[in-house]
């Protein structure tokens, strides 16, 4: 910091210089002798920094040429325009053309002084100037109002902005801004006169200026700004005309200061209106492909309903689409209202016409920081050249937010280069894709599972997903590497390759160890417009062990007597084998977004068919699908299922890691391996899993009433299902038998029941500063005595 009498010294001649000296900073143009002649000579006096050469080149007269009073007007013009010049002043004579300069200084350093409320980075994101760059007057008064403007829209209206300078040697200077931020401008009260059909209270919910309480210290909008007033005037509009006001309008809208200066007054006037409904709706159209009636069908509105501005919105979108998914790219749909004061009616006419054709010019693609240009791009249903067609751009929206590497997408149209050319402009705002997941569960029985694993799905912005995992976990080690290219030599198919090999230890659920390695191959590829297929090879060697199985499934060596502690379902599945098989998938997706569904349904199957070669002989179907229904966005219904089967053929049974196993997530009440068939020969009480599974899921997101920011939502659960069916096999008396369990008769042990289970509870999700965090809160209502249960589970991931 400079001493204060040199600053003072520096301050007053700054002063000068910013706010009017002749000399520095208030320009006149200079007289021009009234003489024309040839210029012999340019000679340049007063410049510091700036070289002659750069002086002249800005000149529209050089030497040889004639010079007149008009140029030398032009050549004061041009070279007031580069904004390096304070003054300037071209005098003639005797052919040498004289140009005298005072040159602008250059901005060494911008300093804030007096900013509490906003931090320096909002201020210095929000000036022109930047050190290195050219000081003049009018930038700086210019950012002086920036200033000024950002304050005012963060509720200080009387703060001030003054600027100072200190001048430096070289010609430059230092630009000081000495804020006086001034009180923060309160809310006092918010009124509402002329309204009878909603009350205050409902009406200072649909406004986003509230008011000052002291527990709204998060809050932005407890502050006065004018152009929020002009934001709530709409949203109070909205809400009239979506709730049947047709004529509804704001009379006016006024901020009075409170007499004491300490906060403002909000007063809004309105006019409601009658209460209207839908009259007639037609639709009109000369396009004749296009069925009125069908048309008519696909309207979300009909006759006697509340008269609603959305629902108008809505069925223009849905005669858009409907003509675009008919081939018409060009298609205009206006609707003409017609009210009936007496009736309280709107009559509703669409009409559909043929658009003038437009084609699209260019794609821009922004905001993509890590993903390449390419990889968007190929989402595309259109590109550029092709006409445009509003139902293949929001198909292109969903299929780029389907890739999961974008927080939002959005695709609007600017204008192109002729009138009959659009561009489109697909603006993306890029997501974590890599993750440094973890995940824990606690138990009825004070079981605690941890898991950890990294994966990247947008390796190098290439779009391919890339995993290199190790995982250690009380039930799972594993170790595996997967790679899928998302377009396979250019198509449309996404091939990918895993190898891994893990170890899961069942010994407290299951009694048994399993170990597997192996490699699948798979490739993904489109149906048609809502479906896809999948083909997959998987080569794998299983190896499943039993701690001391000799003692478990022999007996005692030292007592002849003693027979085996452990079922025939478990001893029978000793030994390694290995398992090649096929499988292939279909699945059918009408959801409207594939992320955060709010409409549409998905249907998947696939099935795999193991032996082929190998010694494993089994077939696995597997189905799964969901429905989704979005009352509003706080409440959205969703119903999912899955189901199973897996059989053995060629003599072979099902054997134990074959099975299916359910509980933990894919059961919530229940712990994993949780329900199903079960062995109760020991006291480890072992899961045996089953061949058969049906689960259904009912699941309704409500409403937290927590500011947005906060990342936290909720969601009501009910999961019902039954895992069970063993092979005949595996539920018979181990040999020799016993009288209370003889040879060849089903093991009154092993329990295998098809019956139902159910649990309830709900989910709470925060999307936490490291990552997304769930939590599951289950109260079980109905079970087997042999069922493991649990009442919390959390899990997390962080993202990178």
């Amino acid at each position: 910091m400079l001493k204060t009498r040199a600053r003072s010294a520096a301050l007053a001649s700054g002063l000068a210089l910013l706010l009017g000296s002749t000399a520095l900073v208030a320009p006149t143009l200079a007289y021009a002798q009234q003489q024309t002649g040839v210029v012999q000579r340019i000679l340049v006096q007063g410049n510091e920094r700036i070289e002659q050469a750069t002086v002249v080149s800005y000149l529209p007269v050089q030497v040889g040429e004639t010079v007149t009073p008009e140029k030398i007007d032009l050549a004061l013009k041009a070279l007031f325009r580069t904004d390096l010049f304070a003054d300037v002043k071209i005098d003639y004579q005797n052919g040498d053309m004289v140009i005298t300069v005072v040159e602008n200084p250059i901005i060494n350093r911008v300093i804030f002084e007096g900013n509490s409320g906003l931090k320096e980075d909002k201020l210095r994101d929000e000036v022109s100037i930047r050190p290195r760059g050219i000081f003049t007057r009018a930038k700086v008064q210019n950012d002086v109002q920036r200033i000024v403007e950002l304050y005012r829209r963060s509720g200080r209206i009387s703060a001030t902005v003054t600027p100072q300078i200190i001048e430096l040697p070289q010609k430059r200077v230092d630009l000081i801004f000495k804020i006086d931020e001034g009180p923060k401008s309160g809310i006092l009260s918010v009124n509402f006169l002329g309204n009878k059909a909603f009350s205050d209270n409902d009406l200072r919910d649909v406004v986003v200026t509230e008011e000052s309480r002291w527990y709204k210290f998060f809050s932005n909008n407890a502050n006065y700004d004018p152009d929020r007033l002009e934001y709530d005037k709409e949203q109070l509009r909205k809400h009239y005309r979506n709730r049947g006001y047709y004529d509804f309008r704001v009379s006016s809208a006024v901020a009075e200061l409170a007499p004491d200066k300490n906060g403002f007054v909000v007063t809004y006037t309105v006019d409601e209106g009658p209460r209207y409904d839908f009259g007639k709706v037609e639709v009109q159209t000369e396009l004749q492909k296009l069925d009125k009636n069908v048309l008519v069908a696909l309207l979300p509105i009909r006759e006697g309903q509340t008269y609603q501005d959305e629902a108008i919105e809505q069925a223009t979108d849905a005669l858009t689409f409907a003509a675009g998914a008919a081939g018409f790219a060009f298609v205009d749909v206006r609707p003409n209202y017609t009210p009936n004061r007496e009736t309280r009616k709107v009559d509703v006419t669409f009409q559909v016409r043929e658009g003038p054709r437009v084609y699209v010019d260019r794609i821009d693609i922004v905001g993509n920081t890590q993903t390449l240009d390419y990889v968007i791009r190929r989402e595309m249903s259109v590109v550029e050249g092709d006409a445009y067609n509003r139902a293949l751009v929001d198909r292109s929206r969903r299929q780029i937010r389907a890739l999961g590497f974008f927080k939002e997408v959005e695709i609007t149209e600017t204008p192109g280069s002729a009138p009959d050319r659009t561009a489109l402009q697909v603006k993306v705002e890029e997501q974590p894709t890599g993750e440094l997941s973890f995940s824990a569960g606690y138990s009825s029985v004070d079981q605690l599972v941890l898991d950890l694993g990294i994966t990247q799905r947008n390796f190098r912005g290439r779009g391919q997903d890339v995993r290199a995992r190790v995982s250690v976990g009380s039930l799972r080690q594993q170790l595996d590497f997967s790679f899928t290219e998302p377009r396979f030599l250019g198509r449309d198919v996404a091939a990918g390759i895993d190898v891994y090999g893990y170890r899961i230890d069942y010994s407290e659920y299951a009694s048994y160890k399993t170990s597997t390695y192996g490699t699948t191959l798979r490739a993904n590829f489109p149906l048609s417009l809502n479906s896809r297929g999948s083909l997959r090879y998987t080569l794998r060697q299983d190896d499943i062990e039993i701690p001391n199985s000799d003692f478990y499934c022999n007996g005692d060596p030292n007592d002849p007597t003693s027979g085996p502690s452990m079922s025939q379902a478990l001893c029978g599945q000793l030994g390694s084998r290995l398992t090649s098989l096929v499988g292939y998938g279909i699945r059918f997706d009408r959801r409207n977004d594939y992320l955060n569904p709010t409409r549409g349904f998905y249907v998947d199957f696939v099935q795999d068919f193991a032996g082929v070669g190998g010694n494993v002989n089994y077939v696995r179907s597997e189905v799964e699908g969901g429905w989704y229904h979005g009352f509003n966005k706080d409440f959205i219904l969703s119903l999912t299922g899955s189901a199973g089967y897996v059989e053995g053929w060629a003599g072979d049974n099902v054997r134990i890691n074959d099975r299916f196993y359910k509980g933990g997530n894919t059961f919530r009440g229940f712990e994993t391996a949780g329900i199903g068939p079960r062995d109760m020969t020991n006291a480890r009480e072992d899961a045996l899993g089953g061949k058969a599974y049906a689960i259904g899921s009912m699941e309704l997101t409500v409403p937290t009433f927590l500011p947005e920011q906060y990342g936290i939502k909720a969601a009501l659960f009910t999961d019902v299902g039954t895992l069970g069916l063993l092979d005949k096999e595996d539920r018979q008396c181990p040999p020799p038998g016993t009288t209370e369990c003889p040879l060849g008769s089903e093991d009154p042990l092993i329990k295998d029941d098809l019956s139902l289970r159910a649990s309830a509870g709900i989910s709470i999700f925060w999307r936490s500063p490291m990552g997304p965090i769930r939590f599951d809160f289950s109260r079980v209502l109905a079970k087997e005595d042999y069922d493991k249960t649990e009442t919390f589970r959390f899990s997390t991931s962080t993202r990178f």
